[in-house]
């Protein structure tokens, strides 16, 4: 409204009536307009602290290991609980700036950001906006100049299907005999399943953590009853089909030259009697590319009731090759006391010995552990040089800047272990170094070795979460059941192949009676769709 079309009284009182009610109202704008210009302030102010301790997690979990001195790989809890720190950061960013967002004008508009397109597989669904016509436009030819293009992500939530499967039965006219169709293999014969289905409770409790009795639930919000007794029984069914396809992979990994070995444990209930029990499950992974191998990635678990070296020497038989452990005592057994060559040469740990002196740096308890984790961090720098390298290329690099650094360490920790108290955690920290000073240098000659044995810690951590969400397993049968359907989704995982497709697949050939001879089309890395 104009100021001309304004009506105003020609009466003085009224007039200064008005004057007042618009100097209130003004006033009360102005301390509403402050109100939110504080609120703004404020929001900013909590915005910018959460982002620095966002940053400052972000630089903890995935910056250069020379600027996180070599800082040990987190536990299963510690990532997960370090998750949830940054998801409840994440929350309380997009709460604050949604609320400063509620009080901006209608006309501004808040700057775009640069974001990565979606993944050109995914399905695209157009949906075309014309623009009203004007009343003054009608009957005009349009001519398109351009167009504004944008994309969301949308979500088809999962839902159930049945399969209708008829097969008509047909008599002829003046013959004896009738014909029909032989009805379709499947793993669960005579059952409800199909593989596809299979293959997603398989995956939803092996890959994803998901327990059976919250499927369960899951299941029931869409009307579908399954009994978690019942999805039990069919995982064992699964194992047991793909237990010949597990023990290949086994065979795979010990073909290559190097393999990484690790343990962790997995509670099972004890037969008879409800008490947990503490089994393991054991690793073995093989990944050739760090030293510019052909082989693909690949892992087995194995369930033992035992932590004993019987157990690792049943698994490895008469492999000859490298392993690559966490320096537990078990792995010693396969090697000769008489040095012969005959078993595997055993190397060790880095990253296992680097944890002891972190721990200690960390707490500011020690100069020679805070000097002993800088002098690592080099070693560590130099490894994500060389990788991918050829293995006498890795070797020279580590004989002319790592084996210096090997030797200045061993020679500090030998030079300071008589001069500090056995007992203190200092003098643990050294003698566990110096007591496997032979696997630990072993990386130095030999470009087939790693510097540490992340790979399978990387490989073994999923169990380790899967295992915390379902608390124990339910027998033995159930751990190595476990351990043969992890083998093989936790593969495809390091394959980068999408477990649940191949899974529902690999069960759809053995049910056609796929021929054992073919074994190797079926594993991981030889999918196709």
């Amino acid at each position: 409204m104009r100021t001309d079309d304004l009506s105003l009284p020609d009466d003085m009182d009224l007039l200064k009536a008005m004057v007042r009610a618009m100097a209130e109202k003004t006033s009360a704008l102005e301390d509403e307009n402050a109100a939110l210009k504080a609120r703004g302030l404020d929001a900013d102010a909590r915005i910018k602290r959460l982002m620095q301790i966002l940053k400052a997690y972000d630089r903890a979990r995935f910056g250069r290991r020379s600027e996180k001195l070599g800082a040990p790989a987190l536990s299963a809890d510690e990532e997960a609980q370090q998750s949830f720190v940054f998801e409840e950061i994440e929350t309380g960013i997009a709460a604050l700036r949604a609320q400063v967002g509620k009080g901006r004008a209608s006309g501004e508009m808040r700057a775009p950001r640069p974001r990565k397109g979606f993944p050109p597989h995914l399905e695209r669904v157009e949906v075309v906006i014309e623009p009203q016509v004007r009343p003054e436009h009608a009957g005009r030819e349009k001519v398109l100049i351009g167009e504004d293009v944008s994309e969301r992500l949308d979500v088809i939530p999962a839902r159930f299907r049945v399969i209708v499967t008829r097969r008509p039965k047909y008599a002829f006219k003046d013959a004896d005999g009738v014909i029909q169709a032989l009805a379709p293999a499947h793993i669960i014969e005579s059952g409800l399943p199909t593989e596809a289905l299979l293959a997603q409770i398989a995956v939803s409790k092996y890959a994803d953590g998901l327990p059976l009795f919250r499927q369960e639930g899951i299941y029931a919000r869409d009307g579908v009853e399954i009994d978690r007794r019942l999805m039990a029984q069919w995982m064992g069914r699964v194992g047991f089909e793909l237990e010949i396809l597990a023990a290949h992979v086994l065979g795979e990994i010990l073909k290559g030259p190097r393999v990484f070995a690790d343990e962790t444990s997995l509670p099972t209930l004890a037969p008879g009697t409800g008490a947990v029990k503490k089994a393991w499950l054991w690793a073995y992974a093989r990944d050739d590319s760090t030293f510019d191998g052909s082989g693909p990635p690949m892992v087995a678990y194995r369930f033992e009731d035992s932590r004993s070296g019987q157990c690792v020497r049943r698994h490895l038989g008469c492999y000859g090759g490298i392993l690559q452990v966490d320096g537990y005592a078990a792995y010693n057994q396969l090697v000769r006391k008489d040095g012969g060559n005959d078993g595997p040469r055993l190397a060790g740990c880095w990253a296992h010995s680097r944890r002891r002196f972190y721990e200690l740096h960390t707490a500011g308890d020690s100069q020679v552990a805070t000097t002993t984790v800088e002098r690592m961090a080099e070693l560590w720098k130099l490894e994500a040089e060389v990788r991918g390298q050829s293995p006498a290329a890795r070797a020279a690099a580590r004989q002319a800047i790592s084996a210096p650094i090997v030797a200045e360490l061993f020679t500090l920790w030998q030079q300071t272990l008589p001069r500090i108290s056995g007992k203190s955690k200092l003098a643990e920290a050294i003698r566990y170094a110096i007591a496997r000073r032979d696997i630990l240098e072993r990386f130095l000659t030999d470009g087939l070795i790693e510097l540490d044995s992340n790979i399978v810690e990387r490989a073994i951590r999923p169990q380790t979460i899967t295992r915390k969400n379902s608390l124990f397993a339910g027998s033995d049968g159930g751990g190595r059941t476990w351990a043969t359907i992890a083998t093989l989704l936790q593969t495809c995982r390091m394959n980068n192949v999408d477990p649940t497709a191949w899974l529902a697949q690999t069960l759809e050939r053995i049910a056609k009676q796929w021929p054992s001879a073919e074994i190797d089309a079926l594993m991981p890395w030889n999918y196709r769709t």
